[in-house]
């Protein structure tokens, strides 16, 4: 099959043009050539259409190769300049080939001719695609492979120029951090092809909505960064708000299915004030999650006396410590004991509880970083942690043989753990490799987390306590609603919210709640515990109440795990047994 080759020809004997021409059809080649023999009309020839190769003669009436080379070089043209000529010197052809020219054809050898011709454009093939690997290589330094929009390093760059610039000339720009709020819906649904294609069509999408001068960044996932360079803050919520209407019009669709797709859009002004790049980063992502909390689909402007904001402030601060503590195994375990209410001596039981030990060595209480790991999906890892060093701990340490009954260690799990698919058959390897007894064990759930996905809390539970665990409904009585499920959950214990037994001795209505819950759960075959118990008398009414057992400060104040150590062995010299 002919091979097409386009071939721009200097050259002014039409004789030796139909030479050269039927030289390249005999090997195959179908040239569709261009003859000029001036510098006019090569410059021309050069603008009008790209070659695949330049052949020319070395003297032409007031023209010569020196000059067409230059006018190639001049033209930024990638393709091999051949002199075929009839008179050139070894000097000459030298010199021709120290100023760009790939080859020299005496015109009574045109036998050279092809074989140079391939030997070049296999060569120019070769510069071509080093080329466009570099360009890909440049490209994708700066920008998503996914969507093509400029990624987060080039973004953060482009951010800090306009940092410098705000604070240099004293000019405004705006930085908005977006996060699509149906995006797992569509990946849940339709996979991870149909999400891909939904992040390629809105970045489509919001790049035509924005300025020339504007730069849309995808950062990640399904959060995309808009810098708007030059711009005050008003006219900054007027093209969010511009975004998300477009967003809200948008219908993607996949298979037969249509999604309606929305957005939080979080807004800080860059100006003189603003302080740095990571600060401006964590102020954008601190107001869209506001924007998520207040509703979703709506933009949220940071404002620095903003307190739900700057409370999100201190949880994000959080998510890095944490991941800090995980790594570094900083956290540690605590137990509070549960003392049986009717005085007998039976087996101990005590609640595990996490400490935080900071930077400095001080220990931090759960309250000031388990609500940042519940918010950011942490809480499941957190809750791995606790389970693994619990049963090992056990299983170094154990019962002294005299030890009597067995303990039970009640271990609170976040409302995230009961989504986490994988975290049964965690517990059911850990429990094989540690021999760990699981009658040892009871987990403790929310009310509101069982209630709030009732099926898979019963899955879950099922399969748990199929391994020989025990369950516990936590904080019962703080959503009010959920006596009914209490014939439905699989749960051994049922702990009675503290904010009601703190005031039973002083509040009636208090002392009626928690008397009913106690009746109730007492019907369904449930032992209670009373938590937050903090003085005598409270312990007394409980009694009087009929309630099983209690934990608090009035009890027990919480202290390291492995003082369970030193007790085992202190019962065990005493010769009353280990508890």
């Amino acid at each position: 099959m002919d091979k097409d080759l386009r071939v721009l020809l200097v050259e002014d004997s039409e004789d030796d043009a139909l030479l050269l021409e039927r030289e390249l059809r005999r090997h195959g080649y179908r040239p569709a050539m261009r003859r000029v023999d001036n510098a006019t009309d090569l410059t021309q020839a050069l603008a009008d259409s790209a070659w695949d190769v330049v052949i020319t003669d070395h003297n032409l009436p007031g023209f010569s190769s020196a000059a067409a080379l230059d006018l190639v070089r001049q033209a930024d043209l990638d393709a091999p300049v051949i002199i075929v000529s009839g008179t050139i010197g070894e000097e000459a052809a030298v010199a021709a080939m120290k100023a760009g020219a790939a080859d020299y054809i005496m015109k009574g050898n045109m036998a050279r001719l092809v074989p140079a011709i391939e030997r070049e454009l296999r060569d120019a093939e070769v510069r071509r695609k080093h080329r466009q690997a570099e360009s890909t290589i440049r490209h994708l330094a700066y920008h998503d492979p996914l969507t093509g929009l400029t990624n987060r390093h080039q973004f953060e760059q482009r951010l800090a120029d306009a940092l410098a610039t705000a604070h240099a000339a004293n000019v405004q720009h705006a930085l908005l951090y977006l996060d699509l709020d149906q995006f797992k819906v569509v990946n849940d649904t339709c996979g991870h092809v149909a999400g891909d294609e939904l992040l390629k069509q809105l970045a489509v999408l919001l790049h035509g909505q924005v300025r020339e001068t504007d730069t849309v960044a995808r950062l990640g996932g399904d959060e995309f960064g808009i810098l708007l360079e030059n711009c005050p803050l008003e006219r900054a919520q007027q093209i969010a708000a511009q975004l998300l209407r477009a967003i809200n019009d948008y219908r993607f669709c996949w298979l037969g299915k249509s999604f309606v797709i929305g957005g939080s859009i979080g807004l800080v002004s860059i100006n003189r004030a603003s302080s740095s790049l990571g600060d401006l980063l964590g102020r954008a992502d601190v107001a869209c999650y506001a924007a998520k909390d207040l509703g979703r689909n709506r933009i949220h402007v940071f404002q620095d006396d903003d307190i739900e904001l700057a409370r999100r402030q201190g949880e994000m601060q959080w998510v890095s410590r944490i991941n800090w503590a995980l790594e570094q195994d900083r956290f540690t375990l605590y137990r509070q004991n549960i003392v049986a209410l009717d005085g007998s001596a039976g087996a101990e039981r005590c609640e595990v509880l996490l400490r935080l030990r900071d930077e400095a060595g001080n220990l931090v209480g759960p309250g000031a970083f388990l609500p940042a790991a519940e918010r950011y999906n942490l809480a499941p890892a957190v809750d791995r942690w606790v389970v693994d060093h619990l049963l090992r701990f056990v299983a170094r340490h154990g019962q002294p043989p005299d030890a009597g009954p067995a303990r039970t260690f009640f271990i609170n799990l976040s409302g995230a753990t009961l989504n986490d698919d994988g975290f049964d058959d965690h517990l059911r390897a850990l429990l094989r490799e540690t021999g760990v007894s699981p009658s040892l064990l009871c987990f403790e759930i929310t009310e509101t987390a069982a209630i709030a996905n009732l099926s898979r809390a019963m899955s879950f539970i099922d399969a748990i306590r199929a391994e020989g665990c025990r369950f516990a409904l936590d904080d019962f009585g703080s959503g009010l609603s959920s006596f009914a499920y209490l014939k439905t959950l699989p749960v051994d214990f049922l702990k009675i919210d503290g904010s009601f037994v703190r005031d039973i001795t002083r509040d009636p209505m208090d002392r009626a709640i928690v008397e009913a819950i106690n009746r109730i759960g007492h019907t369904v075959g449930l032992a209670t515990v009373a938590e937050f118990v903090e003085d005598e008398a409270t312990r007394q009414e409980l009694v009087r109440l009929g309630v099983d057992y209690a934990q608090g400060y009035g009890l027990h104040r919480p202290e390291p795990l492995a003082s369970l150590i030193a007790a085992q062995v202190e019962a065990a010299g005493d010769g009353r047994g280990g508890k």
